[in-house]
């Protein structure tokens, strides 16, 4: 059933933007052949059933389609593609539903089908001693967690929202979290996948191998791409020894200096025992104290900064606590710490580590927030903060910089609350404004406009500004490439 339009092709010299103009909305027959592909109860038209697909968490953007399809076998998904490569039907891959920049949302004008992974959710293999497990993409990622623990093995991407995000989403954006300090990112943790092409082929690159080098390493084209190129349906993650002691601590600092030297000193002494290294301003702490349940102030007094830090051993808790101890002790000594606590039980840990993870949602208590999703060099960390203080306040006085994330890669979510007073749609107004101011100061440290959370819809029209013409055409040539029609994740990214 085609549409009688010839495939779009690459203009070398005018580079071509796939937008959603060019599709109209599926017609009900070809709904109705959409559907007989998963079966009746696997392809949701009721507008009850497909509104939890239509909206994102932070309520920035919402889409609207006819129809929601639920495949539960790869050669379902292969159906769904090769149909819609046909008729020249937008798909929207969508996994847990957890993403941050609007990639997994569907057009408001209703004119894509959404596909969701979540029945694709099994352990296919997993082998200890090779560290190897293969995984579907609708697994969710505490489920992966699981699988490894029990055999005694460690997956080590750690996420805030592991408990309904799926690996399929985590592996299209690329996804950071806490623990890359140590292990890397989403990439760094694959050896292989198998990925859905537009065309509905399937590339089997289930390859548990250390070492491949044999041509391109394709599974890097959908790594990250969010959904643009190709729908992953399996991939081999990568397994680690499971650490035998974790130890956590909350440490007081003056300043983002201090808890970057902290951090150098925990890193030397530690190695790569060092697991975690998270940066919490004092309001992020006011705000978790006051608004989250069970939450309290971790230390005696209150102080400007804190760093969570985690150590963990792979011989015995007491190393991981005496390790721990001595970073402690030696940031004292040299001035760095002006007070801390260790956990002293997993109960403990656990809240420390809730206080932490709970600042994206408790932030919210606050009013309005504009958001940054950033990174650069370690050292300029402190000149990123101190610069963009400065800079959003002179742009709307009284608001309020409420930074948090990953000091030891460098990655800051620089989040900004509205003034007391002001009224949210109007703080929220200046969004563009703010953004240009952040990202200008970012780019001048020679840092990134998108750390972990990718670029989906937020950040689609400030890629060009951070990307070279040649780097930008060459995203373009190799999207034209393997999907000449456009029905891939339209308007994302590109």
């Amino acid at each position: 059933m085609g549409t009688g339009r010839r495939p779009r092709r690459l203009d070398a010299c005018r580079p071509v933007t796939y937008i959603r103009a060019h599709m109209s909305a599926p017609a009900p027959l070809l709904l109705e052949q959409f559907s007989a592909i998963v079966g009746a109860p696997y392809a949701l038209r009721d507008p009850a059933a497909i509104a939890p697909y239509l909206t994102e968490r932070r309520e920035k953007f919402s889409g609207r389609t006819a129809l929601v399809l639920r495949p539960g076998t790869v050669a379902e998904v292969a159906a769904i593609m090769k149909l819609a490569n046909e008729t020249q039907t937008g798909i929207v891959p969508q996994g847990g539903n957890t993403g941050l920049v609007g990639g997994q949302m569907p057009s408001p004008a209703g004119n894509e089908v959404v596909v969701s992974l979540s029945r694709l959710d099994r352990v296919r293999a997993i082998d200890p001693a090779s560290n190897t497990m293969t995984v579907e993409a609708g697994l969710i990622l505490a489920n992966a967690h699981a699988a490894a623990m029990a055999v005694d093995r460690l997956f080590p991407l750690s996420l805030a929202s592991e408990g309904s995000c799926e690996i399929g989403g985590s592996l299209s954006t690329n996804a950071g979290g806490t623990a890359v300090l140590a292990y890397g990112n989403a990439r760094e943790l694959v050896l292989g996948l198998e990925v859905v092409l537009p065309s509905g082929e399937i590339w089997d690159g289930l390859r548990t191998l250390r070492k491949d080098n044999t041509g391109y390493d394709l599974k890097d084209l959908f790594v990250g791409a969010e959904g643009t190129l190709g729908i992953i349906t399996a991939a081999v993650l990568k397994l680690f020894a499971r650490p035998r002691g974790t130890s956590v601590a909350v440490v007081g600092v003056a300043d983002p200096a201090a808890a970057l030297a902290l951090f150098n000193t925990a890193k030397s002494l530690a190695g790569f025992g060092l697991t975690a290294a998270e940066l919490m301003p004092r309001i992020a702490l006011d705000t978790a104290v006051r608004y989250l349940a069970g939450a309290r102030d971790p230390l005696a007094g209150p102080h400007a900064w804190y760093l969570l830090l985690e150590v963990s051993s792979p011989r015995s808790q007491a190393e991981a606590e005496a390790t721990i101890e001595a970073i402690f002790e030696d940031g004292l000594e040299r001035g760095f710490v002006e007070d801390g606590v260790r956990a002293q039980s997993l109960e403990q840990a656990a809240t420390f580590w809730r206080m932490r993870e709970s600042l994206s949602d408790i932030q919210k208590n606050l009013g309005g927030s504009i958001k940054h999703d950033v990174a650069v060099p370690l050292a300029a960390v402190p000149e990123l903060l101190a610069r963009a203080d400065a800079a959003a306040k002179a742009l709307v006085p009284g608001c309020r910089l409420f930074p948090f994330g990953h000091i030891g890669d460098g990655n800051i979510h620089l989040n900004i609350s509205q003034p007391d007073g002001m009224d949210k749609e109007t703080f929220l107004g200046r969004w563009d404004e703010m953004n240009a101011a952040i990202h200008a100061i970012v780019m001048e440290l020679g840092g990134t406009i998108s750390a972990e959370h990718g670029i989906g819809q937020l950040k689609r029209n400030l890629l060009p500004k951070v990307k070279s013409p040649v780097e930008i055409a060459l995203m373009r040539r190799i999207k034209a490439a393997l999907d000449p029609n456009g029905i891939m994740n339209p308007g994302k990214v590109l």
